[in-house]
């Protein structure tokens, strides 16, 4: 799901890029961003992973309901982590395996656990586009307004970044703050545009936003609104979108 770093690089964290945007300017922190946040998308089990499991972790990535009970009544525990600091609920989330998800937080499992990179399965399903385990993982307890991620941001946010639209909604129905600012200094109105393409999916994300409340005047940490950084990237859609939403 992610290149792996070559060797002898170093993960780009948030003070990395705001050295980058002192040093290079606003368009360059948007530039190193997309590297950065790519670099540290969310990393599924590997085959070889899956291959070495065993116990829940292993049910759980086959989507072995009857076995997680069955391993669970024999003691083991629902929140054990792998390599990776996944627990079994993670790894059934990212296979969206339903019937594991809920047999594992029925028998004690934390919905709202983080993995190594701070990722809850609210964010995982955000991320896949994968609605239906997105309203099964709100289901069972994992909540919309956790933080996550090494940029403190949200499962809206990552969500509006991609152009997810109904995921975007379905965030909102449940309750995720809708003008969260992660240490980057964005949005997620701002990131549907500044790491959006300007086309449909991302004008219907940021349509969804826009009605749903969110702030239009909002700036970066650089002083740029919503409605200039739409221009600027010409994305005329959006723009007019703001405009009509009385956007500055």
């Amino acid at each position: 799901m992610t290149a792996p770093l070559k060797s002898g690089c170093r993960p780009l964290h948030a003070i990395d890029l705001r050295l980058c945007a002192r040093r290079l300017g606003h368009c360059a922190l948007i530039a190193v961003a997309c590297i950065a946040l790519a670099t540290h998308a969310q990393v599924a089990p590997s085959p070889a992973e899956k291959a070495g499991y065993r116990g829940l972790h292993d049910a759980a990535a086959r989507g072995d309901a009857t076995g997680i009970k069955a391993l669970i009544a024999k003691g083991e525990k629902p929140d054990s982590r792998d390599g990776y600091a996944r627990t079994p609920l993670h790894v059934a989330a990212y296979g969206s395996h339903h019937e594991a998800m809920r047999a594992l937080v029925a028998a004690g499992a934390n919905p709202n656990a983080l993995e190594r990179d701070r990722y809850d399965i609210v964010t995982i399903a955000a991320v896949a586009n994968d609605a239906a385990t997105l309203k099964v993982a709100l289901e069972l307890g994992c909540s919309a307004k956790n933080v996550t991620s090494r940029y403190d941001g949200t499962a809206l946010i990552a969500a509006a970044h991609l152009g997810h639209a109904e995921v975007v909604r379905t965030l909102i129905k449940a309750g995720a703050p809708l003008d969260h600012v992660n240490n980057l200094g964005w949005t997620a109105l701002i990131e549907s545009i500044v790491l959006g393409d300007g086309r449909p999916r991302h004008t219907e994300t940021l349509k969804a936003l826009v009605e749903a409340g969110a702030n239009v005047n909002l700036a970066d940490r650089n002083g740029q609104t919503p409605l200039t950084l739409a221009r600027r990237r010409g994305h005329g859609e959006m723009a007019k979108l703001l405009e009509r939403a009385g956007a500055r």
